[in-house]
């Protein structure tokens, strides 16, 4: 059973229960009166006040509600019989409390006996559905509801009553037509009249301002024992109130401007007049009035909206301004860029030097030879390199030497400590001390293969960036711009260290490639780096060229005292010469490592003559090729006429050497001869095979270290006739230009594979005296390095040692951040296009958006057009900002390279992108529109409600570019970066608000949520709300004008109207947070692995 069975259960059977415990008569009387009390001599106790009762009266004339047997009482009265003055401000509604006092304390911007009458806009604003927007009308005039409060300027009345203050709060209702009029004497109500039927009319000149209420009826009532209502020593107009104050009744209010003494209010009745006039003297109660009601400012009184003039003058002055800022653009890209074959000193400066300061490079420089042992390399169960070791001594150049696929390139980015994908096992030393892969770092340079140059940059200017980063900070910028000039003089690039590099995509091609090269080489020269590691630095380039940086790199090595170590692939006879130092690989094991001089004879020693008249080099690289393809048998029953015959195979140089002795002799190679009928045959044997087997087989010598491998009778008598017949061949064709053997026709025919000779080079090389050589200054170098750190003379160093490395002063962060700036800035308005075609695809398109949208009317139909204005501004910059995703994808590369080479910090780079690439191409456009737009479509023309326009179109354009940077940064390939960005812009515009409305109770109310990360959603309800919540939109439909507030139409497409700031705040959060996320990305995951 409910509460309310209970209760009722219980009130069927009170009664019989109290018969039941007081069976006499006073169980009686007690059921006929519950309230009787039964103790004698106690009063009863009082009934409670229900003003459905006579003997509660409601006060002010409020009616008496049938739930709860409580008046409903009028603003600014409250208490059961509504007697009590209510305090705080009109706009706390049901929440004011009563008076405490003899008088109350309104809140800031309202004032009165019971605080209903506002004295300011922002009091009002309380009582806006936005909180904003509330004007506080005071001229009188009646449009909703009206308060007033009055002091009475009688004077026979305020001599009469003196020292007590008479005032008159008096007030209206427009929709009801009724007025309410009380007289207070010292914030005491005296008594009160309710007047109905009522009218007003409101008159405003140049002169005065005048208002009337006129009310046809009206009654009155006195409250006990108050003044002139039967307090002691005052009269009691208790009955002439309520009988001869019938109406009507008057409230007059004029004001003039400038003042007059004519000026005030006066309330009028008849009875109420000659009551005034018997006692008083006066014709009327008189008095001196302030007024307030809160309104929209559209409702106040002659208010008339205003009507929209679009300037035409001012938008031609605003899109010719445009139009002239691009082409003042233009016009300083294309000066900027010619300045910069015209002027030989860059702009700048980072301090003079003196003039030794060309020896900072080698104050407190410590020669580094760089020793290793071991060394090998795997990457996914794979090994690639094979207990590599040797030594690199400073003023000496290492080279690196192999066929390809050796490991060459593998083998020298373990040694420069590039980041590696596999796994790195041995042990390098710089001196005999393990050193920190951070200090080691920044005393090495690496030259890739590949070139990566900013294509915009002169030549001078590349190499000059690298010397102002990587320079020590002493060192004044003539001494750097002096060691530019020597290594572009060294390097035969100084003519043309004006040409930007170029490239094939862009509008010329600029330098050569082997310019390209040595302009690569160039920055890491131009630092004197004390290890100077180079990758292939002579391809690319003609044998003139390729001597000249070789040479230049032996002049670094040994005019500075530098350890110069690179890879190269068959160099001429002349480079070969300058060789100090040389490490032959072949299928990542060393074939030789030791000094070059001691080469050729190692070889002789261990039966691997180089022929005369053949490079060195060229044979060792054949040699290693050779030994690493299979070996094939011979068979016994080769016949000699298909020894003689040569077929088809990869050749090495050697082959190569005998194609030109036969075409010096008028004889083809590759023509073949008419051969006889023959049986089957059992092999065919190649030219190349026959010429391999004399020049790479291994001979017998009477020092060989290790025994070739045996060979059987019949390799030893084929082996013997292809000798023979090769060299027939070659008297022969010198003599009567005779043709070549036929060449192989089927490859099948190739021997099988038997054993091959790398096996032999590499077991030679270990057991070899040169190997032992090397392990053996090693670890004198080891025992030196630790004896000199205090560990003993005997005892090998086994941890990393810190500090032994002494470097120099880098240029500061500001300094590079100023650097690289210059740099971006260059490199911006010497490709201008990109720039160019925002700014005028931003004039184009606001020109034809302003005519499509032009002048936006107050109504329905204007509403609907705010609303596709702004969706195809926040689309158009939100699809445009995708062009960021290949702000970093173009020189992704080039920045990985210089990172991992030291020239800078990451935040740098990332700052002065983002000065001077992002925001010229961000913050620029979005204003160019929006000072076009907003004119021309005629939005609301304030000036705050214009910059915050402009703010939220640049913060938005800042945030979709930011985004679009995080995922250019974050996925590497274009398509997939672009296909990413297209649906993240795509998603965040469907929760926009203008396409899916999720404030209703749906089940789509459950993705609301998803509009926190929609920043269209942010930017579109900002401009929505900016715009249209202060408007009052009007229609006319079914003969009738309506006019409905903006903001209830914006409530109704599901936009909080309060929310303009937090938005602002959202996009401007989403911009920095991911600036901060795309910097954080570059950081972690543009890092160099190789």
């Amino acid at each position: 059973m409910n509460l309310y069975g209970v209760a009722a259960a219980l009130l069927l059977v009170a009664p019989s229960l109290l018969v039941t415990a007081y069976p006499n008569d006073t169980s009686r009387a007690l059921m006929q009166d519950p309230f009787l009390d039964l103790v004698d001599g106690c009063p009863p106790c009082p009934r409670c006040f229900d003003c459905h009762y006579d003997e509660f009266p409601c006060l002010q004339f409020a009616s008496c509600s049938s739930a709860n047997g409580k008046c409903v009482c009028p603003p600014g009265f409250g208490g059961d019989d509504c007697a009590e003055p209510l305090c705080g401000s009109l706009a706390d509604g049901k929440n004011r409390s009563p008076r405490r006092g003899d008088k109350c304390d309104c809140k800031d911007g309202w004032e009165g006996i019971n605080c209903n009458v506002c004295a300011s806009n922002e009091a009002c604003n309380a009582l806006m559905p936005l909180g904003q927007g509330g004007v506080c009308y005071q001229k009188g005039a009646l449009v909703h509801e009206n308060y007033q409060v009055c002091n009475v300027t009688n004077k026979a009345i305020l001599d009469q009553i003196d020292p007590r203050i008479p005032e008159v709060t008096f007030s209206c209702n427009a929709e009801d037509a009724t007025c309410n009029f009380q007289f207070w004497v010292d914030h005491k109500e005296s008594f009160y009249c309710a007047l109905d039927n009522c009218t007003s009319t409101y008159q405003d000149t140049n002169v005065r301002n005048t208002t009337k209420y006129q009310c046809q009826n009206i009654k009155c009532s006195c409250i006990p024992d108050r003044f002139l209502c039967g307090e002691d020593g005052s009269v009691n107009i208790d009955e002439f109130l309520a009988q001869e104050i019938k109406g009507p009744a008057s409230f007059y209010s004029q004001h003039t401007y400038g003042g007059s003494s004519k000026d005030g209010s006066r309330f009028e009745e008849p009875a109420m007049n000659n009551l005034i006039s018997m006692i008083f003297g006066d014709e009327y109660i008189s008095l001196q009035c302030r007024a307030g009601e809160c309104l929209y400012e559209t409702e106040v009184p002659g208010y008339e909206r205003p009507i929209k003039e679009i300037n035409t003058p001012l938008i031609a002055g605003i899109i010719a301004g445009c139009a002239l800022f691009i082409v003042a653009v233009t016009l300083i890209s294309w000066y900027l860029s010619r300045r910069a074959a015209l002027k030989r000193w860059g702009a700048i400066r980072l301090g003079e030097g003196g003039e030794n300061d060309a020896s900072l490079s080698m104050i407190n420089h410590t020669p580094m030879a760089l020793q290793f042992e071991n060394v090998s390399y795997g990457l996914k169960g794979k090994e690639i390199l094979s207990g590599i070791s040797g030594i690199a001594h400073p003023g000496q150049i290492t080279a690196i030497m192999g066929a390809s696929g050796a490991g060459k390139s593998t083998f020298l980015d373990i040694l420069a400590r590039k980041n590696k994908r596999g796994t790195v096992l041995g042990h390098m030393y710089v001196n005999g001390e393990k050193i920190l892969d951070g200090e080691y770092r920044n005393v090495v340079g690496y030259v890739d293969q590949e070139d990566t140059l900013l294509p915009t940059l002169t030549v001078h200017e590349t190499i000059l960036t690298s010397a102002l980063l990587r320079l020590p900070a002493d060192m004044g910028i003539s001494v750097k711009e002096q060691r530019v000039i020597e290594v572009m003089q060294q390097l035969g690039i100084y003519h043309i260290k004006d040409q930007v590099i170029g490239s094939e995509e862009g509008n010329g091609r600029g330098i050569s490639g082997g310019e390209k090269r040595r302009v690569g080489i160039a920055c890491e020269l131009v630092t004197s780096p004390s290890i100077l590691f180079l990758d292939e630095p002579t391809s690319g380039l003609d044998a003139f060229n390729a001597f000249n940086v070789v040479e230049c790199l032996v002049t670094l090595a040994k005019t500075y005292n530098r350890t110069v170590i690179f890879t190269i692939h068959q160099p001429r006879s002349n480079i070969v010469a300058l060789f100090d130092q040389l490490i032959l690989l072949a299928k990542g094991q060393t074939v030789y490592s030791g000094p070059f001089s001691s080469c050729q004879s190692y070889f002789d020693h261990i039966g691997y003559s180089c022929p005369p008249g053949f490079n060195i080099a060229d044979y060792l690289v054949d040699l290693t090729m050779h030994a690493s393809l299979p070996h094939s048998p011979i068979f016994e029953d080769v016949p000699k006429d298909l020894l003689d015959r040569d077929g088809p195979g990869t050749e090495s140089s050697s082959t190569r050497a005998v194609k030109s002795i036969a075409s010096v002799s008028n004889v083809s190679v590759d023509s073949p001869r008419e051969t006889p009928t023959r049986g089957k045959p059992k092999r065919r044997i190649s030219l190349k095979q026959k010429q391999d087997r004399q020049l790479f087989t291994r001979k017998k010598t009477a020092g060989s270290e290790t025994p070739p491998t045996p060979k059987t009778d019949d390799e030893d008598t084929v082996m013997g006739r292809a000798t023979g017949s090769m060299r027939s061949w070659l008297q022969m064709s010198k003599r009567d230009g005779s043709n070549p053997p036929p060449l192989l026709e089927d490859p099948d025919d190739i021997p099988p594979e038997v054993t091959t000779d790398l096996d032999i080079l590499v077991t030679s090389f270990k057991n070899s005296d040169v190997a032992q050589t090397i392990h053996d200054e090693i670890t004198a170098s080891i025992q030196a390095a630790s004896a000199a750190n205090g560990h003993g003379g005997g005892d090998a160093v086994t941890e990393p040692v810190t500090g032994s490395i002494k470097g120099f002063r880098r240029v500061s962060l500001p300094r590079q951040f100023l650097i690289l700036s210059r740099r971006t800035w260059r490199n911006l308005y010497r490709n201008p296009i990109l720039m160019l075609t925002h700014y005028a695809v931003a004039i184009l398109l606001a020109v034809l958006s302003g005519w499509l949208f032009y002048g936006v009317s107050d109504d329905i139909g204007g509403f609907q057009n705010r609303l596709g204005l702004f969706f195809f501004l926040l689309a158009l910059f939100g699809f445009s900002a995708l062009t960021s995703l290949n702000v970093f994808s173009a020189e992704r590369l080039i920045f990985v390279r210089e990172r991992a080479n030291g020239y800078y910090s990451p935040i740098t780079y990332y700052a002065a992108k983002i000065m001077f690439d992002i925001v010229p191409l961000r913050l620029i456009p979005p204003i160019i529109m929006g000072v076009i737009i907003y004119p021309m479509s005629g939005l609301l023309p304030k000036w705050g409600v214009f910059f915050t326009f402009m703010l939220i179109l640049v913060l938005f354009n800042l945030a979709a570019a930011a985004i679009c940077l995080t995922i250019g940064i974050v996925f590497k390939d274009p398509a997939v970066a672009n296909l990413i960005g297209s649906l993240v812009m795509l998603f965040s515009l469907l929760f926009a608000g203008l396409l899916l409305n999720l404030s209703h109770d749906s089940v789509q109310k459950a993705a609301e949520w998803l509009q926190m990360l929609s920043i269209f959603h942010y930017g579109y309800e900002a401009l929505i709300v900016n715009e249209v919540a202060k408007l009052r939109l009007k229609d006319h439909r079914y003969g009738l004008d309506i006019e409905v507030p903006g903001a209830s139409i914006l409530s109704a497409f599901g936009f909080d109207n309060l929310a303009l700031w937090n938005d602002v705040i959202g996009l401007g959060v989403f911009a920095g947070a991911f600036i901060i996320i795309a910097y954080g990305a570059m950081h972690f995951l543009l890092v160099e692995k190789r």
